[in-house]
C-alpha cells in the first residue's frame, strides 16, 4: 500500500472528482483523475489504481440509475468501443499517449466550436437547435475512440459526448446511457490490464484503501443531475468538454514539446 503523505493529499481530491462526474456531474472532472495523482506517482501506476475505484463507482451508479437509459446509444457504440479497447491493448507497447490526448482533445475543441456557432446563428434566425437522430456509421467510430482513448488514458468521455450530446436526450436518460457505457467498458479493460501486470499488491492495496470515497462523491454527483433541467445541463455539459478538450491538448502538447 502507498504511505506517501503527498500521494494522498492528490488522491483524495482525484477521486472526489472522478466520483461527482461518475454520478454524472460534469465528465471533465473525470480527467483531472490521473493527471492529480500522477503529480505523486506515474501515469501508469495512477490508471491502475484509479481502474478499480472506477468499477466501484460503476457499480453504484448503475444501481443510481438502473431506471434510466437508451438501449439504442448502447447497440450503437458498445461494439466499437470493444474494439477500440482491443486495439489499444495491442497497441500498449507502441502507442503514444501525449499523441493520443491530443488529437481527441482538438476533436473535442472542435466539437464545442461548432455547437457554439450553431446556437449563434440560431439565435440570430431565431430557430431552436432540435435533437440529431442516431446515426450507426458515426456512434460506432466514435465508440470506438472513446473505446480505445479510455484504455489507454481513461479519457474516453469527450469521443462519448461527441456523439451522444447532439442527441438533447433527458438528462438522466444521458447520464444513465454513459453510466452503462463506460461500466462495460471498465469491466472489460480488468481483464488486458492484469495481463500487462498493473494489478499488484501495491496497486490493488492502494485502490481498496481509496475505495470507500467512491460511493459517497458518486452518489454526490447523481444527486446534483436529478435536480437540474435540460435548458442547464446541457451547457453546462459542453463548457465541461471544452475544460476537458483544453486539458487534453495540454497533456498532450508539453511532452511532445519537450
Amino acid at each position: 500500500m502507498m504511505t506517501d503523505p503527498y500521494f494522498y493529499a492528490a488522491a483524495i481530491p482525484a477521486v472526489i472528482m472522478v466520483g461527482l462526474s461518475k454520478g454524472g456531474f460534469g465528465g471533465a472532472m473525470a480527467l483531472l483523475g490521473v493527471p492529480l495523482m500522477a503529480l505523486t506517482i506515474s501515469p501508469v501506476q495512477a490508471a491502475a489504481i484509479l481502474l478499480p475505484i472506477l468499477v466501484v463507482m460503476d457499480i453504484i451508479s448503475l444501481w443510481t440509475w438502473r431506471s434510466h437509459k437508451d438501449t439504442r446509444t448502447l447497440v450503437i457504440m458498445v461494439p466499437g468501443a470493444l474494439a477500440g479497447i482491443a486495439i489499444g491493448w495491442i497497441t500498449a507497447a507502441w502507442v503514444t499517449v501525449p499523441m493520443i490526448r491530443l488529437i481527441v482533445g482538438a476533436v473535442a475543441l472542435w466539437f464545442v466550436w461548432r455547437f457554439v456557432a450553431q446556437s449563434i446563428a440560431a439565435a440570430r434566425t431565431g430557430n431552436q437547435q432540435v435533437a440529431r437522430g442516431h446515426r450507426p456509421a458515426q456512434g460506432a467510430l466514435w465508440g470506438a475512440l472513446a473505446g480505445f482513448t479510455s484504455f489507454v488514458s481513461h479519457a474516453g468521455g469527450p469521443p462519448y459526448q461527441i456523439y451522444t450530446l447532439p442527441l438533447r436526450q433527458d438528462p438522466r436518460i444521458y447520464t444513465g446511457t454513459s453510466v452503462r457505457f463506460f461500466a462495460i467498458i471498465n469491466a472489460i479493460k480488468l481483464v488486458p490490464y492484469f495481463a500487462l501486470g498493473q494489478f499488484d499488491t501495491t496497486n490493488l492495496s492502494t485502490s481498496l484503501v481509496l475505495a470507500p470515497l467512491a460511493p459517497v462523491a458518486t452518489l454526490a454527483g447523481a444527486f446534483i443531475v436529478r435536480r437540474i433541467k435540460p435548458d442547464i445541463f446541457y451547457p453546462f455539459m459542453y463548457v465541461m468538454v471544452f475544460l476537458a478538450a483544453l486539458k487534453l491538448i495540454w497533456d498532450g502538447a508539453v511532452p511532445l514539446l519537450t
